[in-house]
């Protein structure tokens, strides 16, 4: 027995349908609940699939993509309602964060909210950050990824005024403590205002700008 109880009425109530984490879950866990997604609404996504899980299901499955990098397995996409609004960005601080800045882009993508990404303008490096200042001013919702000390995400708040939502990574040297440092850093941030999601939860990240996106507007 499976234990499987899908939330097919998320998208009546939320906005977006309900996405399989699938750590912790079988091979045969995750299929049977993408395929009931994928059922009812047309698609499916699934976070957190590491490559044996996701060539097991691609096999059963025989529909459906996967990228290594993101770890995320997508089926299909979700009608996008907002594809007027200005782009969402995602701002990377180096290239180690790549996984959760792409987590977060493609959760955006999956459910039909077209997405910027700045990479590698971490503030080592300051200059590469305001090199592209007009084009985080362009976006509806920022999300900054950033891990070691977590400053990025403060920098970024202090120079534009769209919501920022900051994910600390779990990057950096031992007395980063798997993310902790930067997880309080953004806590602690100067700039007011700045929303933080959990360590390495690009996910969350993207469904907190979802929200956000889905406001209503004059």
């Amino acid at each position: 027995m499976s234990g499987l109880n899908l939330d097919l009425d998320r998208v009546q109530r939320q906005g977006f349908p309900e996405v399989v984490f699938a750590r912790g879950k079988t091979a045969t866990q995750v299929i049977e609940a993408l395929r009931g997604l994928h059922a009812a609404h047309g698609c499916a996504m699934a976070t957190g699939v590491a490559t044996d899980m996701a060539e097991a299901v691609r096999s059963q499955l025989n529909l459906g993509t996967y990228d290594e990098c993101s770890r995320l397995y997508r089926i299909g996409q979700y009608p996008g309602k907002n594809a007027s609004l200005p782009q969402p960005c995602v701002v990377s601080a180096g290239t180690a964060d790549q996984p959760v800045a792409e987590e977060a882009a493609q959760t955006l993508e999956f459910l039909g909210y077209p997405t910027r990404r700045i990479r590698d303008v971490g503030v080592a490096g300051l200059h590469r950050l305001l090199d592209r200042v007009d084009d985080l001013k362009q976006a509806s919702v920022i999300i900054v990824v950033a891990g070691m000390e977590g400053a990025l995400a403060s920098v970024v708040g202090g120079l534009v005024a769209q919501p920022v939502i900051a994910v600390p990574t779990s990057i950096g040297y031992g007395a980063s403590f798997g993310g902790l440092a930067a997880l309080l850093a953004m806590l602690n941030s100067c700039a007011a205002g700045v929303g933080v999601v959990n360590i390495d939860n690009g996910f969350g990240a993207a469904m907190m700008a979802v929200r956000i996106l889905q406001l209503p507007r004059e």
